[in-house]
């Protein structure tokens, strides 16, 4: 154990909030797949325990992995994951696999993933990799600005007729690293009003043309959002959310909650309200302020990094995994709609918590060379 602590460099405070997390995720994903474990593994509930240990263990391979590789290699990279991402996206669009009436995923030698887990980090880093070269040109529209914004739109527009969520997380991304890379207030009034006008186009098309577009998916869920529901409509979920919030309390039920075995998905995108029924408001709240924790020690990274590159990557990293994370808790406990992004590190998955820990390999890389540095 003394010698794996030698080995691990970068900031100590981010791998103690990664390990917490994990063992969340751990203990909560185990109590609320018993449903799950009845229905499709005759009862077996340790299968998905231990599935899913074995998934947040390679995840954290993959982050020793990633933090030890030095933080500029990944602005090469960057080129690469980008160009292979945009045709999985097309093919995903083509013959993704449909869930939830979204074709989201697609399936390469027998290993399905979401196309748009990739295209996020490789654009994250892309971005990162253009603004550092370009700050001499920062201020110049052709030279400087069109070469940064184009690749978010093209990646923007390939996922948002399958995903508004991760379309809107993704810009959302991309807005705070321009502006950190210091891109004219000018031009990212023009880039989000733009964006605005092409929404609506999109929208208004879609209703127009296309009636079993996602668009109406969109619809139904601002509608029950806004106006509430019964047990027959998407507000159900909502509902069962509500009451595991209330049921939990202070301290929660202490893993012997009841509304974790009626509610849809309370191992992945309502997982938050399994926390807080099964640990309490103040296991909710520790699990918030992890998050918080974990942007504000990736800003001091960032701070601390004395390259351009380094500081937006750090940046990038770290506020796409904690806006996802309070997009979550927002949906679990009534302040958004639903969305459908799992919580990092604690939702069950596969290849969502491998890009996840890819992120915060990242972060590590960044810190771990600035300590050098130092």
């Amino acid at each position: 154990m003394v010698a794996l602590y030698e080995k691990i460099r970068g900031d100590r405070m981010v791998w103690v909030i990664v390990l917490l997390l994990s063992v969340v995720s751990i203990l909560v994903v185990y109590s609320s797949t018993g449903q799950l474990a009845y229905k499709y593994k005759e009862g077996n509930t340790f299968y998905y325990f231990f599935k899913h240990f074995i998934i947040l263990f390679m995840g954290l391979g993959i982050i020793y992995l990633t933090h030890k590789i030095k933080y500029s290699y990944y602005s090469r990279i960057a080129q690469v994951l980008y160009w292979i991402s945009l045709p999985l996206l097309l093919l995903t669009m083509i013959i993704g696999v449909n869930l939830n009436g979204a074709s989201r995923w697609v399936n390469i030698f027998g290993i399905s993933f979401q196309p748009s887990d990739l295209a996020k980090l490789a654009l994250i880093m892309y971005l990162a990799r253009i603004l550092s070269r370009k700050q001499d040109k920062i201020n110049d529209f052709k030279e400087g600005f069109l070469p940064i914004v184009i690749p978010v739109l093209v990646v923007c527009a390939l996922i948002l007729p399958a995903d508004f969520s991760t379309t809107a997380l993704i810009f959302a991304t991309s807005l705070v690293i321009m502006f950190i890379g210091r891109v004219n207030w000018k031009f990212l009034g023009i880039l989000i009003g733009s964006s605005i006008v092409g929404l609506v186009m999109f929208i208004l098309i879609a209703v127009q043309f296309l009636p079993d577009s996602r668009v109406q998916t969109w619809e139904n869920r601002l509608e029950n959002f806004w106006e509430g529901g019964d047990e027959s409509n998407q507000n159900y979920q909502a509902n069962l959310a509500k009451s595991a919030i209330a049921n939990g309390g202070t301290f929660g039920t202490f893993f012997h909650g009841e509304n974790k075995n009626a509610l849809p998905q309370a191992y992945s995108d309502y997982v938050y309200a399994s926390i807080i029924e099964e640990i309490g408001m103040v296991g909710g709240l520790l699990v918030l302020f992890l998050y918080i924790l974990l942007f504000f020690r990736s800003i001091k990274i960032a701070i601390k990094c004395k390259k351009v590159f380094g500081s937006l990557l750090a940046v990038g990293c770290s506020f796409s995994l904690v806006f996802q994370a309070m997009s979550n808790m927002a949906v679990a406990v009534g302040l958004f709609p639903v969305t459908g992004q799992p919580l990092p590190l604690i939702s069950m998955g596969g290849t969502s918590i491998w890009f996840t820990s890819i992120s915060i390999g990242i972060i590590l890389s960044v810190s771990r060379d600035g300590e050098a540095e130092a």
